[in-house]
């Protein structure tokens, strides 16, 4: 089976970061950006570079845009170069489109002409660091929704040699143990006398409130 086939559009620093790392990873990718010094930046990490102008049809379809399975449109500050782009390629029929936006309402207006993956790079990594400062312990959070998130986190010291049902995460904090690494092992739906041990790794779901106070508590452990 044929791997996939990404084009990366804007070659700032969260594009530029994506096309090498998809390249790294083996894929093909073409990195696109209107700037020609921005694409001599990139052309020994990428499969293939062009300079384009992507609010201009002619030019996506010279370029053969619809023949790659994903297109990241990960233009900057211009955002309405972001929504033309994105509206000509879904006009165009690309199978799967990815579009960062740079705030709320530009996600929303991009969903609304068929984005069908929207990201917020900045806001994303600003939650992410605002944890990591709540709590030492936290590895990674994920935001699920505008209410839910998933976070991964060290076992806080209170926990350990505890089992679930002692913990009793859910009834205290309103958050659900979802699963529990030990070294490479991974614990799905853990059960309630499962012990939590020196190193584990918890993966807890709930709402962001709920979370954030379960990781204040522990901050300390």
């Amino acid at each position: 089976m044929a791997k996939k086939q990404y084009a990366v559009i804007g070659m700032g620093r969260f594009g530029s970061s994506v096309a090498s790392a998809l390249t790294n990873l083996g894929f093909e990718v073409l990195a696109i950006d209107s700037n020609e010094q921005k694409i001599q930046e990139v052309v020994g990490l990428v499969t293939h570079a062009v300079s384009a102008d992507t609010t201009d049809e002619e030019a996506l379809r010279a370029i053969g845009i619809r023949n790659f399975d994903v297109v990241v449109v990960a233009i900057g500050a211009d955002i309405q170069a972001s929504i033309l782009t994105t509206l000509i390629l879904k006009d165009l029929g690309v199978p799967k489109l990815i579009v960062k936006a740079q705030n709320e309402l530009h996600g929303k207006v991009l969903q609304k002409i068929g984005a069908d993956k929207v990201i917020y790079p900045e806001r994303d990594m600003g939650l992410r660091v605002a944890h990591h400062l709540i709590s030492p312990n936290i590895l990674d959070y994920i935001e699920l929704s505008d209410d839910y998130s998933i976070v991964e986190m060290k076992a806080p010291q209170p926990t350990i040699g505890k089992n679930l049902k002692q913990l009793d995460i859910r009834a205290k904090y309103k958050c659900n143990v979802l699963a529990i690494k030990t070294n490479e092992h991974m614990n799905i739906s853990p059960y309630a006398d499962d012990i939590i041990k020196e190193n584990d790794i918890l993966v807890i779901v709930g709402k962001n409130a709920d979370l954030t106070n379960f990781e204040i508590v522990h901050a300390e452990g």
